[in-house]
């Protein structure tokens, strides 16, 4: 399927600079570029490429001043990276979608599904569960008994939905996420730990996306709530009882701890970790690696987490937040000293 710049730049809302005429029929990375391909630049980083490039069309923010000549058509845009995601989307709405279910899936009598789904082979759906239409489940899925799945949805192999978890409208569950397992809950006694049974569930709302091997765990009452156009990176934990607010993005190797309440649009980075019972506010920032012992406000942005015992950790950051007073009295008791010494030094 081919489109040219005038009906990119009309879909995108932006100016052409160039041939209108010019068509494409793939992506490619701008230093990558073939002839008949668009590519983007926002990034300025790689700005030396987009005079080299063979890509034929290329989005650029409305901002961009070229140095030299160009070959490529240009598309100025507000934000070239939304541009592209909005292309992107389109193309993915335009490739055939396959329908059908194959014989060497497992459904249950009892379980209900939609119109126009694909149930791949070796995918099981277990009794009384409900499959959306237009969903799309690919081999070795498993839908546990009594679950929801609603429409639009795309859950790849081997991903595991327990029992009678709900899955919400477009949503994306990428292959080896479990979701729905037991909360990690214990009580110790004399003997040993005893396991506390989870009866609760996990609902996804719509527009959630649940990378590889991301496990979100079952409630031990009520559920475990992951709020609308909510994105998990993989290899992420969410436990029992938490609640991530919508928009909210989790980068991978993050983990929250059980009962734990995110906010609204908040960013995540890469391995921090959340304590337990925590209540972290609307639009919070969060670094890789950071370590959140307790609540967090509204639009906060938090880096940090050093690592020793933990009586010395707390004595030391009650020294720690004062170090940026402290350093600027150090700096005036030098110079009282340094006067001093010339003082006593005539």
């Amino acid at each position: 399927m081919e489109f040219s710049a005038k009906q990119i730049a009309t879909f995108i809302q932006g100016e052409i600079v160039g041939d209108e005429n010019v068509t494409v029929h793939t992506f490619a990375k701008i230093e990558e570029g073939i002839p008949g391909a668009i590519s983007f630049l926002s990034n300025p980083q790689y700005a030396s490429y987009i005079y080299e490039t063979l890509s034929s069309i290329v989005l650029v923010n409305k901002d961009f001043v070229p140095k030299q000549e160009i070959k490529a058509t240009l598309i100025k845009v507000d934000n070239a990276y939304e541009s592209l995601a909005k292309l992107l989307n389109l193309y993915e709405q335009n490739k055939p979608k396959r329908i059908g279910i194959s014989p060497l899936a497992s459904i249950d009598e009892t379980a209900k599904i939609g119109k126009d789904v694909y149930i791949a082979p070796f995918a099981c759906i277990e009794a009384h569960a409900i499959v959306g239409d237009k969903t799309v489940i690919h081999p070795h899925v498993t839908i546990g008994s009594g679950v929801k799945v609603g429409d639009n949805c795309i859950i790849y192999a081997n991903a595991t939905v327990y029992h009678d978890c709900r899955i919400g409208n477009n949503c994306i569950l990428h292959s080896g996420c479990v979701i729905g397992a037991d909360g990690f809950g214990f009580a110790p006694t004399p003997e040993g730990y005893e396991k506390i049974p989870q009866i609760g569930i996990v609902v996804l709302e719509d527009n959630v996306e649940v990378g590889a091997n991301t496990c979100i765990d079952r409630a031990t009452m009520g559920a475990t709530i992951i709020h609308k156009g909510v994105k998990l990176d993989n290899l992420i934990q969410i436990a029992h009882n938490d609640e991530i607010g919508s928009h909210t993005v989790i980068a991978a190797q993050a983990g929250v701890a059980g009962s734990t309440k995110v906010g609204e649009w908040c960013m995540i980075g890469g391995q921090a970790g959340l304590a337990g019972h925590a209540n972290i506010g609307h639009r919070v920032g969060i670094a890789g690696q950071s370590g959140v012992p307790g609540n967090v406000k509204d639009g906060s942005q938090i880096m940090g987490s050093p690592s020793f015992d933990a009586k010395q950790f707390f004595k030391a950051s009650v020294v720690y937040r004062r170090l940026p007073d402290m350093s600027v009295e150090l700096s005036a008791l030098r110079k009282e000293l340094n006067e001093l010494k010339k003082q006593l030094n005539k």
